[in-house]
């Protein structure tokens, strides 16, 4: 098994992945809403189980530095490993958005563009934790779509904002993990010649939009320049971009607009019909001017009057 884009293997997991997903659904569509959540979490729980039971095999047991660094939820789907089982156990319909939102948008990117088994020198020698990385990404985007389908939680366009607010939120977890493992002596501490390196254990852009990454290059676009720029100090002036905050801007413009597209999946008619009434509510107010001020109504009664 060697994955490379677009070869064999690569899509077999994306073929594999999509029979195990509508199988799943044929599988659990009749049962009982209890025995659903109970497959469904029970799916979660494994893949915290993995998350920490990888350190067993390569590339982690053969590299102690790494089997520490990265026995932590230091990336996105590595956080949402840890935090998707209490959130589908929870009542927030605000976390499950995020949950539903998030899982599903990073699941695919990491699906489609699977940079980590890509990246792999000895793809042959960790072909464990390729499958690891399947199934984790595919949990992530899973769980969550079957959650809805099996309307476990209900989704509404109105609520899309709550998906790049939990996304600031989850960033900031994962920046707490990394200061801890600098400063614990997980990872080595940042010294001043990496001032600049915004590849330093940047797996999540915490730091920067990375070197040579599209994604990461793409998100940059949409930054202001007053984050990316070192405000005070003996660096002053020169480009840096602000841990956390260059990510604000570019993730509340396009996470909002990937959310509300799959929110239209699902909640289409309650969007169509908020668009009709709000239409016909602008009709009525332009007709009321139209008349001076008065409205529809008011006009019949005057004509009723004979005034």
């Amino acid at each position: 098994m060697y994955i490379q884009m677009f070869n064999f293997w690569y899509f077999f997991w994306l073929i594999l992945l999509t029979g195990i997903t509508v199988g799943l659904y044929f599988l659990l569509r009749n049962c009982s809403h209890k025995v659903q959540k109970t497959v469904l979490l029970s799916i979660l729980a494994l893949g915290l189980v993995m998350h920490f039971t990888k350190v067993f095999y390569p590339p982690y047991s053969t590299d102690e530095a790494r089997m520490l660094r990265d026995s932590w939820f230091v990336n996105i789907c590595g956080a949402n490993i840890s935090l998707f089982p209490f959130i589908y156990l929870s009542k927030s319909e605000k976390a499950k958005d995020y949950m539903f939102y998030i899982g599903v948008i990073s699941g695919l990117i990491a699906l489609f563009y699977p940079q980590e088994p890509l990246a792999k020198a000895d793809q042959l020698g960790e072909q464990l934790d390729i499958i690891r990385f399947y199934f984790h990404h595919w949990m992530l985007l899973a769980v969550p779509l079957l959650m809805v389908i099996f309307r476990h939680h209900k989704l509404s366009y109105k609520r899309v904002f709550n998906a790049p607010t939990g996304l600031m939120i989850v960033m900031l977890y994962i920046m707490l993990n990394q200061i801890f493992q600098s400063e614990l002596g997980f990872i080595p501490l940042r010294d001043q010649s990496e001032f600049f390196d915004i590849g330093y254990k940047n797996s999540s852009y915490i730091w920067g939009p990375g070197t040579n990454d599209a994604i990461g290059s793409f998100l940059a676009i949409f930054t202001p320049k007053i984050f990316k720029t070192v405000p005070v100090g003996q660096y002053a002036g020169q480009e840096k971009y602000w841990p956390w905050f260059w990510l604000l801007v570019p993730v509340y413009i396009i996470v909002p607009i990937l959310s509300f597209l799959l929110t239209m999946i699902f909640d289409h008619k309650n969007f169509s019909t908020d668009v009709k009434a709000l239409l016909k509510r602008g009709r009525e107010y332009f007709l009321t001017l139209k008349n001076g001020g008065k409205t529809k109504d008011e006009e019949k009664e005057k004509e009723t009057l004979g005034v």
